[in-house]
């Protein structure tokens, strides 16, 4: 169930699998319903309820943390499935997302039976041109990740500062939220301690007093961060652009 499409994203996101098969990612199913329990234990109790079979109604998949710690384990949930998990919610919402699954149903069922009615040689055409549609769509997805590659690559000493925090927010933003960007920007500063034996921490601290010392007002002191303490410093900043270098192409952003 790999090279998912969204085809749908008015309530739930609903995607298409190079199958033609509609999915949907139990995370997401979840947060639109606002099950108060965890998504570990919902989805594992729903799952039972429904009586599902794994790799015929959903397929387990683990996708990364920011963090770096254990991955986190989704599912990827057939639409039939899923219809009946909003349905044991046994409330309004979960009836709007049922709802909603049957809508989405029924519009591609449509859709595939208009197809069916045409003459044999239509219907090649038809699938010529969706199978020319998604090659296209693949191209355009391998030159956007071409230019992604040159972007990370292009990082040099100079710019290195508004490089690297482009970089790393389009990595918060692939991976979810404003924490996932604090996250990896946390990430890198812990891989610069460990790859260049320094504290970070205590060089900003060290830095904060010498300017304590030479006059420098408290304000300007406090806006100090770590990345003014690796300005000061080039193999630090050779390093840490290396670093978020690697994260780029660790979380898919380049």
């Amino acid at each position: 169930m790999n090279e998912l499409k969204v085809i749908e994203n008015e309530l739930v996101p609903v995607y298409e699998t190079s199958t033609g098969e509609k999915v949907v990612y139990g995370s997401e199913l979840h947060e639109v319903l606002g099950a108060p329990s965890v998504y570990r234990e919902w989805s594992k109790r729903r799952l039972t309820d429904i009586d599902a079979e794994e790799d015929v109604d959903f397929t387990t998949v683990e996708i990364p943390t920011v963090s770096g710690g254990a991955p986190k384990k989704d599912h990827i949930i057939k639409l039939d499935a899923a219809k009946e998990m909003a349905m044991l919610e046994r409330n309004e919402k979960g009836k709007q997302v049922r709802r909603y699954f049957i809508q989405v149903e029924k519009k591609y069922k449509a859709a595939s039976l208009a197809t069916q009615e045409l003459s044999p040689q239509l219907q090649v055409m038809i699938n010529l041109e969706i199978e020319q549609k998604r090659q296209a769509e693949k191209l355009e997805h391998v030159e956007e990740r071409i230019e992604s590659i040159r972007e990370v690559v292009a990082i040099d000493t100079t710019s290195w500062r508004e490089d690297t925090g482009r970089i790393l927010r389009k990595i918060g933003m692939e991976c979810g939220d404003s924490k996932s960007y604090q996250d990896v920007r946390g990430e890198s500063y812990q891989l610069l301690e460990k790859r260049m034996g320094v504290n970070v921490k205590q060089r900003l601290t060290n830095k904060r007093r010498r300017m304590a010392d030479e006059g420098v007002c408290k304000s300007r002191r406090d806006k100090l961060n770590y990345l003014d303490v690796i300005a000061d410093d080039k193999k630090l900043i050779e390093g840490y652009t290396a670093i978020v270098k690697e994260l780029a192409i660790k979380y898919g952003v380049a």
